[in-house]
């Protein structure tokens, strides 16, 4: 059974950092890709990041891209989520999911972890 769980959520201000972290247990990180998303209040989940099971292809929204990085450390079978320049309209749940490639829709999905910045 895959199991995704994320960490590093917290309370920051405006213009601070976070890192959150995804640890993938049940399958091997080189074999599975990985996205980041996030759900503010009353509003639909959304696509933050993501990379492929190579490593290659990272992509970020636009409204995180130049502020936000995803990485991952296959030995450590994790993938992160630093997060740079925060700003209160990025305050919500972040959730990390794996695919398997070639598939086209997330089918494993974390618990989610808040994140919250102040003004």
């Amino acid at each position: 059974q895959v199991q995704l769980v994320e960490s590093g959520g917290g309370l920051v201000q405006a213009g601070g950092s976070l890192r959150l972290s995804c640890a993938v247990s049940g399958r091997t990180l080189s074999t599975y890709g990985v996205g980041w998303f996030r759900q503010a209040p009353g509003q639909d989940r959304v696509f933050v990041a993501s990379i492929s099971w190579t490593g290659t292809l990272p992509r970020h929204a636009d409204s995180v891209k130049g502020r936000f990085t995803i990485s991952r450390d296959n030995a450590k079978n994790t993938v992160y989520l630093q997060m740079n320049r925060l700003k209160p309209e990025d305050t919500a749940v972040y959730y990390c999911a794996g695919r398997v490639p070639g598939a086209a829709e997330y089918d494993n999905w974390g618990q989610g972890t808040q994140v919250t910045v102040s003004s």
